[in-house]
């Protein structure tokens, strides 16, 4: 079985964010395959909604023997476990699961768009695709991820994120 690498990115903004997205991670390893590469964890104000409670995000590379559409189906499930509700667009979410890069592919189906539409638009992606990206050429603009980033026009600020006590 042929093993490809998928960039996902984990979001939280309900709940214990960075317990959630720990346990998403925990179950991405379990579902989809081994976690090679990990971003820190970043805070960044609600996407689409600013209103809403600020976010946590992380990227991580994962070594995958699955496909996008068995990745995207594995996504779903975790997300549903851990607690995700889906009502309307730009809500909040105890847990959201993008699927950013698989390997250098272009896919466009009703299902599934890779890379995601937005990335080259989100300040709380671009920062931590960078951070352990920042060379992956996007496939659609043929511009490195550290480049989008600089272009990046989005005001959203990204800090690192730094709870006041570690989990154990």
């Amino acid at each position: 079985m042929m093993v490809n690498n998928v960039i996902l990115l984990l979001g939280s903004n309900l709940g214990n964010r960075l317990q959630v997205i720990n346990d998403a991670e925990e179950e991405i390893k379990k579902a989809i395959g081994k976690v090679i590469k990990r971003s820190k964890v970043y805070e960044t104000a609600s996407w689409g909604d600013t209103s809403l409670a600020p976010f946590l995000n992380q990227v991580i590379e994962v070594e995958t023997e699955l496909l996008p559409q068995e990745i995207m189906h594995k996504i779903l499930q975790i997300e549903q476990s851990l607690g995700r509700k889906r009502t309307h667009k730009w809500e909040s979410r105890v847990i959201d699961i993008d699927i950013l890069f698989f390997e250098n592919e272009v896919i466009t189906t009703p299902e599934l768009v890779i890379p995601h539409p937005y990335l080259h638009k989100r300040r709380f992606t671009l920062v931590p695709l960078v951070e352990i990206h920042a060379s992956k050429v996007h496939p659609v603009f043929q511009k490195t991820c550290e480049k989008l980033l600089e272009e990046l026009t989005d005001p959203l600020l990204v800090t690192e994120y730094k709870p006041l006590f570690a989990i154990k």
